[in-house]
């Protein structure tokens, strides 16, 4: 079984990445979509904070973790992050994209978030960015879309899905 088609949003501190996705998400969804989302952070989670069950149990070495409320239910195995695309497998079938907040570095296509007043676009230097979502548009290199289409965000996306572009492991 392959992991279901994934895409990661790249950019730097502040991008508005999240703020992206909460609007990317229901315009996708509303398009019959089924998605899911990963945050990706270079920081320990805080349920699992120095002490607490959670953490205890991790350092026990538990294979997994778990965090249960009437909300929901959160899950942490003690993998790498190059191991998300095995652990995303179950869901093939079950999501149609998981857009994964983060991991400039993982295998994932892209699309980067900036804004003026940030690093340079990381776009300038990556070969994997699909897209570009906030930086005026450029001669050559990626579509670019304002920050408020999500629509066409959202059409570009799902025309890269049908594509196969979005596929962890190729076309």
């Amino acid at each position: 079984m392959r992991p279901p088609p994934a895409l990661s949003l790249i950019g730097w501190s502040g991008a508005g990445k999240t703020t992206l996705l909460t609007r990317l998400v229901p315009e996708l969804s509303a398009r019959g979509l089924r998605v899911g989302v990963v945050k990706h952070s270079s920081h320990a989670h805080a349920s699992h904070r120095e002490g607490s069950d959670t953490a205890r149990f991790t350092q026990a070495g538990a294979a997994l973790v778990g965090f249960a409320t009437p909300a929901g239910v959160q899950l942490t195995f003690p993998e790498p992050p190059e191991q998300l695309l095995a652990l995303l497998t179950p869901w093939a079938g079950r999501v149609d994209l998981v857009l994964v907040e983060g991991w400039k570095d993982g295998p994932l296509p892209k699309v980067e978030v900036w804004r003026e007043g940030l690093e340079p676009p990381l776009s300038d230097t990556r070969a994997d960015v699909l897209a570009v979502v906030g930086v005026p548009a450029r001669p050559r290199g990626p579509p670019h879309f304002a920050p408020e289409d999500v629509q066409g965000l959202a059409l570009f996306l799902l025309r890269c899905l049908h594509a196969g572009v979005l596929s962890p492991l190729g076309p």
